[in-house]
């Protein structure tokens, strides 16, 4: 299956792939899907009706971002990938390596510096049942397109709703409607994000982690299923360790995210965003000294693995 993979992305089309810039004679795509060995653009691409995807929302994803050519902590994503799958018995249909060096010359056919990188794996094709057949071979997709990034340095809103999500948070599932519907609520509100509680423990964001700081500590929510663990606010907490600042990876709750003195948000495609308003009201700039250099570090360090020189290379 990893070898009939190859030969077809040895073959990359330039007659299926709509492209307007080459490189070097490298045809290059504004934005790239791929599907089960196939590859051409997200308009043009079909996937088979009986992926059981459409009728379960069987599957889980990865996401990072593609600066430079290289996917920012691949190895990280992988990792995770690997162990949600297995959480849902799904088979991903090639080897970790193989899938990062599948994922690696994808990102090379793209017309841009900066790219969001999209992957899942759902469980298979097959006709809908609610039982699947054992050792299905899963399928795999890619997404890759530019991605404009968000600018660290400029403060975001947030509200806050009750937590009602399942208790398998920690599964980088493909069943996101509650986010979804999340996320579209506090759009049409004019907040950037919603931090998620149950009872008054707040857990983490609508499709972020939240962190905060409290006299000088880093407050983050433990790894348990309760919360995706994010590997974005995974290298913040390991920046802050180069720093000498401490964490407490600790439950919190909404009383003292309101009261902290920075309210820290993270995502693969999102840099340490800090919070300037809670439910209309002003939080934060209580320590932006601690907060910029917790935000240098971490940019520091996308910038050395991707060679990127800034955010919108």
């Amino acid at each position: 299956m990893e070898a009939a993979a190859g030969v077809r992305l040895a073959r990359f089309l330039y007659t299926a792939c709509k492209t307007d810039k080459t490189r070097k004679g490298v045809i290059r795509m504004r934005a790239l899907a791929y599907y089960d060995g196939r590859i051409g653009t997200p308009e043009e691409l079909t996937v088979p009706f009986n992926d059981r995807v459409h009728f379960f929302g069987d599957g889980c994803y990865e996401a990072s971002i593609g600066g430079n050519g290289k996917i920012y902590l691949l190895q990280d994503h992988l990792d995770r990938f690997y162990t949600s799958a297995g959480m849902l018995d799904i088979q991903i249909p090639m080897e970790k390596q193989a899938l990062g060096e599948l994922l690696t010359r994808l990102l090379a056919k793209v017309d841009s510096r900066i790219n969001f990188v999209y992957w899942q794996v759902t469980r298979g094709v097959e006709e809908r049942t609610h039982t699947y057949s054992e050792n299905l071979p899963g399928k795999l997709w890619v997404l890759i397109r530019p991605q404009k990034l968000n600018d660290p340095q400029k403060p975001i809103r947030l509200n806050d709703e009750e937590d009602t999500r399942f208790f398998h948070c920690n599964i980088k599932t493909l069943n996101l409607l509650p986010s979804v519907m999340t996320a579209q609520r506090a759009k049409r509100a004019g907040f950037t994000e919603t931090v998620f509680h149950r009872g008054e423990v707040v857990t983490e964001c609508s499709h972020s982690n939240v962190s905060v700081l409290k006299d000088g500590i880093l407050y983050s929510h433990p790894n348990d299923e309760l919360i995706l663990r994010g590997i974005a606010k995974t290298h913040m907490i390991q920046a802050c360790y180069r720093l000498g600042i401490p964490v407490l990876e600790k439950a919190f709750t909404l009383d003292f995210l309101k009261n902290a003195d920075e309210i820290i948000v993270t995502s693969s495609s999102n840099f340490c965003l800090n919070a300037c308003e809670f439910n209309g009201m002003p939080v934060g700039g209580g320590d932006p000294e601690t907060l910029g250099r917790i935000r240098r570090a971490v940019l520091e360090e996308f910038y050395c693995y991707t060679g990127c020189t800034s955010l919108w290379d």
